[in-house]
Formats: structure tokens, C-alpha cells, sequence
């Protein structure tokens, strides 16, 4: 029997709420497929600066570099928001990012048709949304120098971020892209600002470079500002999107309201030795504690985690229809349910996906 060992690391806020469900499912697929899972936990973030003084302590990386994957719930909150931005609880996460040279962040945004009337936007708009981004994640402003503050004698001061980006940087998370784009549709947009930006123009050279080698797949370049109307205007025009960091931050948190919530959206970080699967919902401090959080997104990127880190296509598949069956018998958390509708638990939820995992088995 296959052993595999996953490094959890839940983190602040709803994270350790949603996690453990995340963690009931894997056990429940791997024990139909025939593995067997060892969950070792650590800190991270506002809990580790808590405990250890620092938001990612040795031992939590330590513990990350040798597992098979990382189940991440999230980290940040208000009570940690006047540290210095360098022992700020999102640090551990960046720190995890950069140190395991998690290059590439695919973040799924698909409207399951049961949730259609969830979104904020029209029926018309969101119905068979089925996308993909993928954000370059250890470049561009959040990691390039020079950065600071510089403080002048007169009271002023000058802050400095700089966008960098190398051809090898751009070149293997498009290379990514194309291959997940292969996988899909076979539709690839490259979502830049060459018309301002030096680093977008280098970006939309190598993007076009490396297209040349996947002919089988349709590429456009579309401009940043165009990218984020069409996401609420026309998302099912997409199905593949690459794009830098800070793009590829804002514009895949705009793809949330495509799936309803936030609360329904998974991600994977990979690219290194190790891949990073977390939900994009963050902390939610205002219900943190609460035991309402929906925990598909979790779930969801649980199943991620079988599918890139442990080759388990099956696996994924299954937890990915037990979610949708669950949906589909009309059981809602409160982030996704309409005015009136009786909503379960985050506890709840994650039974019902147990439950339906281990009948599919």
C-alpha cells in the first residue's frame, strides 16, 4: 500500500474550521483507493506568530519540505495587523511560496448549475462558466527589488515596489499554462499591459515564443483592463488565463463571484518539489469561530492535491462529483444559499461529502 505523508498546516480564522474537513475527505478517498494518508500539522501565520514568535517557524518548513503535499487553510486577521509588514502572518505563506519555488497558482472558477442564481451577476452571464487561471506567483511586485520606504527630512516620504520579471520566470509558467490549457479547451489567454508596461511587453514575447511550440493551442493576448470587464461581461469567452502576480491576484479573486462565493473556490500552488493546496476564501475573521464556513473550497482543493501531487485522477474526480451531488440535493452553507433557504454547518457540509465520497467509492 502507497503511503503518503501531508504536511497541514491550518493556519487563522476559519482555516482550522475548514480544514479538518478537507482532511475527512482525503482519508475517506484514499481509504476507497487503497492508500494510506499520514496528516502531520504545524504552524503558520497569526497562530505560529502566537506560539513560536515568527509566521512560518523552522519547523513548519522544515516538516513542508518533506511532505508529499501541503494542505493549507489561511493565514492573516485583524489582530496582527499593526506588525511590521515583514512579521505580518502573510509573510509565512510568501515565505512558503518563494522558499519551494511555487511558481504557478491555478485557481478553478466554475458555476456549478445548481449555484447559478448564487452569483451576483445575471443567469445569462455566469451560466457554463468553466475556467482556469494561472498566476505567476513567486515574481513581479510582490518579490522584486528595490522595496521600502524612504522617509524625507521635511515630513515626506517615497515608497517603492518594482515589477521584475525574468524570460525563465515567464517561461515556465507559460509553458504551464499551455499544458493545462491542452488538458482543457485548448484556448489560452495571456492576460498582460503591453501597452504600458516594459515588463508586459517582455511577458507577451515569451508567452508568443513558447505558444509556437504548442500549436495545437489558440492563444490571445488580451490587456489587463479588458480582462477584468470580460470576467463579469462575457466569462465564458475564457477558459485558460496566465498572467503575472498582481494580475493574477486581482483577477482571480473577481472570478469568485463567477462561482457564487468566495467559500467555493480551491487553488494549488506548484511548480517546485511540492505542491501547496489552499482555499482563495482567506480568514473570514467575521464568522471565524462560528462553524458556518463553507468548507468546499477546502474540499475542492483537497481533490487538487490528489490530482497534482499524488497522480490520483480517480480520486479527484470522485470527491469533485461527491461535492456536486451534495449540491445537487440542495444543501447550502450560508454564503451560498438564497434569502429563506436552511443552511447546514461547516461540520455538516463536510459529513454530507464524506458520506457521498464513500458511497461513490
Amino acid at each position: 500500500m502507497a503511503t503518503y505523508r501531508i504536511a497541514v498546516l491550518p493556519g487563522d480564522g476559519i482555516g482550522p474550521e475548514v480544514t479538518p474537513e478537507a482532511m475527512r475527505v482525503l482519508a475517506a478517498v484514499a481509504k476507497g483507493a487503497g492508500v494510506s494518508l499520514e496528516f502531520e500539522q504545524a504552524l503558520v501565520g497569526g497562530a505560529a506568530i502566537d506560539t513560536a514568535g515568527e509566521p512560518l517557524p523552522a519547523a513548519s518548513m522544515a516538516l513542508c519540505q518533506q511532505a508529499d503535499a501541503i494542505l493549507f487553510g489561511a493565514v492573516g486577521g485583524p489582530r496582527w495587523d499593526d506588525l511590521p509588514p515583514e512579521r505580518r502572518p502573510e509573510r509565512g505563506l510568501l515565505a512558503l511560496r518563494k522558499e519551494l519555488d511555487l511558481f504557478a497558482n491555478l485557481r478553478p472558477a466554475r458555476c456549478f448549475p445548481m449555484l447559478v442564481d448564487a452569483s451576483p451577476l445575471k443567469r445569462s452571464v455566469v451560466e457554463g462558466t468553466d475556467l482556469m487561471v494561472i498566476r505567476e506567483l513567486t515574481g513581479g511586485l510582490y518579490f522584486g527589488e528595490p522595496r521600502g520606504v524612504e522617509r524625507f527630512a521635511d515630513g515626506g516620504a517615497r515608497a517603492i515596489n518594482t515589477m521584475a520579471y525574468t524570460s525563465r520566470e515567464i517561461e515556465r509558467v507559460a509553458r504551464m499554462a499551455f499544458e493545462v490549457a491542452r488538458k482543457r479547451r485548448r484556448r489560452l489567454a495571456s492576460v498582460d499591459k503591453a501597452n504600458v508596461l516594459v515588463v508586459s511587453q517582455l511577458w507577451r514575447e515569451i508567452v508568443t515564443r513558447v505558444g509556437r511550440e504548442f500549436p495545437d493551442v489558440t492563444l490571445e493576448h488580451v490587456l489587463v483592463d479588458n480582462a477584468a470587464m470580460a470576467l463579469v461581461h462575457r466569462p465564458t469567452q475564457f477558459d485558460t488565463l496566465v498572467t503575472e502576480n498582481t494580475f493574477g491576484d486581482i483577477l482571480s479573486d473577481e472570478a469568485a463571484i463567477l462561482a457564487g462565493s468566495m467559500g467555493m473556490l480551491p487553488s494549488a500552488s506548484i511548480g517546485g518539489k511540492v505542491g501547496l493546496y489552499e482555499p482563495v476564501h482567506g480568514t473570514a475573521p467575521d464568522i471565524a469561530g462560528k462553524g458556518v464556513a463553507n468548507p468546499i473550497a477546502a474540499i475542492l482543493s483537497a481533490a487538487m492535491l490528489l490530482r497534482y501531487s499524488l497522480d490520483m485522477a480517480g480520486a479527484a474526480d470522485r470527491v469533485e462529483a461527491a461535492v456536486e451531488r451534495v449540491l445537487g440535493q440542495g444543501h447550502r452553507t450560508a454564503d451560498i444559499a438564497r434569502p429563506g433557504e436552511k443552511t447546514l454547518g461547516t461540520r455538516e457540509m463536510g459529513d454530507l461529502v464524506v458520506r457521498e465520497v464513500e458511497a461513490g467509492a
